[in-house]
């Protein structure tokens, strides 16, 4: 590996930091707030959604919204009242139903409860809640979310949204829970001064002109969307569109940068071509076809909005000039265009049903990096920069979280869990099949939320690898596997996992040129002839290169 010395790896662990931090304050107690937001509970599961009609009309002097949202849901159940999220200081106005008809509700913290009469099960419906407030305002965005209220280099107005983990909630009433996402798509208006520019996800349908040197902008997404996922960005923007040819035929490109920055976005952005055929030869298809694929400059530093990926880097490589594997390789790519796009498969197409299981969204994606590397530079190039990434790992908790409280788990989920993934495919030791399970995971789960479990078992049956316990280790654990081993007298090898779960089953795939072997290490001390095979693809080194795992020579001959 080419290391790029001790000062920038000083750097990387600074930035270390903030990079994987949790996007929610660390929590070991939790709040009825915490059980409303996380919780599919009575109020929430009779109903499914199809579809949100978003109208938001921003006060950029004075930082508060106005606006309303329709929500279109089917019945699958009775119920008699509905769980609306809208994140205080943000205040209900009122709500209609049917024929405008007012309905009654009431408020509990963070959300609001509708009264509905028993409705026919496999009925649709819709409800209006009218609303307006000062929302919370970002503190270090995407971290600490909100609405960010920023000028930009010629003191224009420039507002975004950035509120994974806090919640879309905190800007607009939804049902805000990664579960539920609307079959139908989202309808999104957005008022802002004619003199500036309102972006959101999916394909611009019009502009309207309004009183008051104001202009409505209307956006819509045609598949189904999470809500943390819906951004608004207003601007001076500058724009231009471009297309791909993909696996499901012609990609429209959309890119809405400064004015000031259009030409060096222009070059910059670029990378977003290479990215896609990449990550479609990995992943399958650009999940969003008819939403098109979008880059968008927001004044933090970028976001996975689907479809309008929020981009904050400078205009640089690397993760804000840095490169976060120490390798130099990072310094190859924009960081933002990579990670941020690399989410329109997981995170976006699959989502997991609770936050405790974003390592499905984040290890993945983090895993991308590792593929794009690798596809551009080679497989060395790609195995060197993940292996860098290790340095980061803290194994301070589990990276599964607890459920039903909005919390994820530790950090971990992106070095660690792009780590365990790369073990997980140096084991399968067959790289068109890891290919074709990365491509079967989007294909089988295709705009879908899903829970870790469904994602664990998927890639042990196409695998035909059982890596239940591998995963319980990695996601569940904060020990990482020992194998220990001993050669005697050159001649026969005495190997076993220690510090792992019950059970612990990871077979390790060796290789050096034609040369391959396989051991499959239990709990119990094994041996094996330490044959000319053996010798010529034992490497200690090698080993822990390719497996996030802690080796240990005894000294003396162990006991069978």
């Amino acid at each position: 590996m080419k290391y790029r010395g001790i000062l920038l790896l000083l750097v990387c662990m600074v930035l270390s930091v903030y990079l994987p931090a949790q996007l929610m304050a660390p929590k070991t107690t939790f709040t009825h707030a915490d059980t409303l937001r996380g919780t599919i509970n009575e109020n929430r599961k009779g109903w499914d959604l199809l579809h949100y009609d978003l109208l938001v009309e921003p006060n950029i002097a004075e930082k508060t919204i106005q606006g309303k949202n329709t929500i279109t849901y089917k019945v699958t159940e009775p119920f008699t009242q509905m769980q609306i999220d809208l994140q205080q200081p943000l205040i209900v106005d009122s709500v209609t139903g049917a024929n405008n008809l007012r309905i009654n509700f009431s408020r509990d913290n963070n959300i609001c409860l509708v009264n509905q009469e028993a409705a026919s099960v496999g009925i649709t419906a819709e409800l209006t809640i009218y609303y307006h407030g000062k929302p919370t305002e970002a503190t270090r965005p995407p971290w600490d979310g909100g609405l960010v209220w920023k000028k930009d280099d010629k003191g224009n107005a420039w507002v975004a949204t950035a509120c994974q983990g806090l919640g879309a909630s905190v800007w607009w009433p939804c049902k805000d829970h990664q579960s539920d996402e609307p079959d139908k798509g989202m309808t999104i208006k957005i008022v802002a001064p004619d003199t500036l520019s309102a972006v959101s996800n999916g394909r611009l349908v019009n502009t309207t002109n309004l009183e008051n040197g104001r202009k409505m902008w209307t956006w819509q997404v045609k598949n189904p969307i999470n809500s943390y996922g819906v951004t608004m960005n207003i601007g001076k923007y500058a724009h231009w569109t471009d297309t791909i040819s993909g696996e499901d035929g012609k990609l429209g490109m959309q890119y809405w940068v400064l004015e000031y920055n259009l030409k060096k976005a222009q070059k910059q952005f670029d990378q977003a071509k290479t990215m896609l055929h990449t990550f479609e030869y990995w992943f399958g298809k650009y999940p969003f076809y008819e939403d098109s694929y979008k880059l968008v400059e927001t004044p933090f530093l970028g976001m996975e909005h689907q479809s309008a990926i929020a981009y904050g880097n400078h205009y640089e490589n690397g993760y804000l000039g840095t490169d976060l594997s120490g390798t130099g390789w990072g310094m190859k790519w924009d960081f933002i265009i990579i990670h941020e796009s690399g989410h329109e498969w997981f995170g976006n197409n699959i989502t997991t049903n609770d936050v405790a299981d974003m390592w499905v969204h984040e290890s993945f994606t983090n895993y991308s990096e590792t593929l794009y590397t690798e596809t551009l530079f080679g497989k060395e190039a790609g195995n060197d920069y993940n292996l860098g990434t290790r340095q980061r790992i803290r194994n301070d908790k589990n990276i599964i979280g607890p459920y039903g409280v909005n919390k994820e788990g530790s950090g971990d989920m992106y070095y660690k869990g792009g780590n365990m993934l790369q073990l997980i495919r140096h084991s399968i030791n067959n790289d068109s099949l890891f290919r074709n399970i990365l491509r079967g995971l989007n294909k089988t789960f295709y705009h879908k939320t899903v829970t870790s479990q469904q994602v664990e078992a998927y890639i042990s049956q196409e695998s035909k690898m059982d890596f239940s316990t591998v995963f319980d280790q990695y996601l569940r654990t904060t020990n990482i596997p020992v194998l220990e081993y001993y050669v005697r007298k050159n001649k026969v090898l005495y190997y076993r996992w220690t510090n792992c779960v019950e059970g612990f089953s990871l077979s390790l795939a060796l290789a050096k040129g034609d040369q391959q072997a396989r051991l499959a290490p239990s709990s119990h001390w094994q041996k094996r002839s330490f044959d000319k095979t053996l010798k010529a693809v034992w490497s200690p080194s090698e080993i822990i290169n390719n497996y996030y795992i802690n080796l240990k020579k005894t000294t003396k001959s162990p006991k069978l």
